[in-house]
């Protein structure tokens, strides 16, 4: 069993899609999977309830036009299976504020504020995403660099609630598969590409159209060396250029520097749009069709919350029952 999430916040980008959507494609085959749209966890951060709402509807269009098969797997929004919200309350009466206080994300996105500026949704969002993943039993859970701490805490609360209240979950292992290519910002390729980026221009969205993609692309920092060489140390910005091109030419990123080593920079800008272009082409094609059946995404998501519901409750109720909740 695996489960795996993304927040519908900000934008898709084609690093979010390269380093990990486009790895669970290749997991649907191989494994049971539920990919959720984590909604709930999108308002520790402040929302446009516009904005949120239709996101709430693209981000699974986006998911099944990158290659998620819905009838392979089990796709829905975390706020449409109560059990997470519930479960989640549980889990955090038996976390320990020294727990959350040690988590570096929180420390990350909370430096420089002040305790009346900061939310307690942010603080116990590591105990909502243990409860993503104990709900539904999950085994393995695809994991980048950023959600490791996060996963050992589950683990962590996993194996103390089962020491205290007998065996109530099953406790996850990180799941180490083929590495998602890493893409970094474009104006910045010291710092990770992000979708909640505020600067449109460091970030492709998956929806940007060609026009937009070459503009960005064209204006991606770099360096001022003659040629081109694969340098992640030193040469940052043109290491991740070609780390996009080798990603959507299923090359290494080696390899292509090779093929442009006597080019320039302008030269390695424009194949790399013209390859994400083609790339994103057909994924665009069929998220616009998505897009204009939503009734169709509103049941498939129905469909999809209906069978989480099923299997959440079996663990819900275990734990409730294990607890003192037991039904008068």
């Amino acid at each position: 069993m695996i489960f795996s999430g993304i927040q519908p916040s900000g934008h898709l980008t084609l690093g979010g899609y390269l380093g990990a959507l486009r790895n669970w494609v290749k997991l649907q085959n191989e494994y049971d999977c539920l990919f959720c749209v984590v909604d709930l966890h999108a308002v520790t951060a402040r929302q446009d309830p516009k904005d949120l709402a239709e996101r709430r509807l693209s981000f699974p269009a986006q998911y099944i036009a990158a290659g998620i098969d819905p009838n392979a797997t089990v796709m829905f929004l975390q706020s449409a299976v109560p059990a997470h919200a519930e479960l989640a309350w549980l889990l955090a009466c038996n976390t320990y504020m020294g727990e959350l206080s040690r988590m570096t994300q929180f420390k990350a996105k909370t430096q420089g504020k002040t305790d009346k500026n900061i939310g307690v949704g942010l603080f116990t969002y590591p105990i909502l995403m243990a409860a993503d993943i104990l709900l539904y039993q999950t085994k393995l859970v695809p994991v980048g660099a950023d959600q490791k701490q996060h996963l050992e805490l589950t683990r962590d609360i996993a194996i103390r609630m089962n020491y205290q209240f007998g065996p109530l979950f099953t406790v996850p292992d990180p799941y180490i598969g083929k590495v998602g290519a890493r893409v970094m910002s474009l104006q910045d390729p010291s710092a990770k590409m992000s979708k909640s980026d505020p600067n449109a221009s460091n970030y492709i969205s998956m929806l940007d159209s060609p026009e937009v993609i070459r503009k960005k692309i064209r204006r991606a920092v770099m360096d001022s060396v003659q040629g081109i060489t694969f340098d992640m140390e030193h040469r940052a910005g043109v290491a991740n250029l070609l780390t996009i091109y080798g990603a959507l030419s299923e090359e290494t990123p080696e390899v292509v520097a090779e093929r442009f080593a006597d080019q320039g920079n302008a030269t390695l800008k424009d194949a790399v749009a013209d390859v994400v272009i083609a790339a994103l082409e057909p994924f665009q094609m069929r998220y616009r069709e998505l897009m204009e059946n939503q009734d169709y995404l509103r049941q498939l998501l129905q469909q999809g919350a209906e069978a989480a519901t099923q299997r959440a409750k079996h663990t819900l109720d275990a734990v409730y029952d294990a607890m003192g909740f037991k039904k008068l």
